[in-house]
């Protein structure tokens, strides 16, 4: 019998009500450069999955991950729902910053592929999301994560449907 060695992780979080406070009366990217500047707390997700380095312009959002172990499946590689979470948060948060005060999203869908797997050895991860067309109502935009040597490791399309906030 093979003996494991245990690990653990800890990490806190902000209040996301205090964030969320802030959508009616400030733009999408107004939103994100407060959160990078550290003058709004970044979502709990974001600690969940240990992103960092968000960037921000129009049109764009881009987001490093390090991969960890806590990110693995049990084959032993980082689990597709951890890559699909830095594309749709990538994708999604590029359409947020084409937003005006008091206008909201939601993601509707989100199609991945996945071209090569991702461990520990990988290294720092980067993920840019940009909008390819923004109408009323809904939003398609891409997200493509690569590696260090800028190769392609996957891509998402993501549609967005964009309403009033109450």
């Amino acid at each position: 019998m093979t003996q494991t060695q245990e690990r653990s992780r800890t990490f806190t979080w902000s209040d996301p009500a205090a964030g969320a406070a802030h959508l009616g009366r400030r733009s999408g990217l107004e939103l994100m450069r407060a959160m990078i500047a550290g003058e709004l707390a970044a979502p709990p997700i974001m600690h969940l999955v240990d992103m960092s380095r968000m960037e921000a312009e129009e049109g764009r959002v881009a987001v490093e991950l390090l991969p960890q172990e806590f990110h693995y499946n049990p084959l032993g590689t980082v689990h597709g729902g951890v890559l699909s979470t830095l594309l749709d948060t990538a994708a999604a948060c590029a359409v947020h910053t084409t937003l005006p005060p008091g206008v909201g999203y939601t993601s509707l869908d989100l199609n991945v592929k996945f071209l090569r797997p991702v461990t520990v050895d990988t290294g720092t991860l980067r993920c840019e999301g940009t909008v390819l067309q923004r109408g009323r109502r809904t939003a398609l935009a891409e997200a493509r994560l690569t590696d260090p040597a800028d190769r392609l490791v996957a891509h998402a399309t993501s549609t967005c449907l964009i309403f009033p906030l109450p």
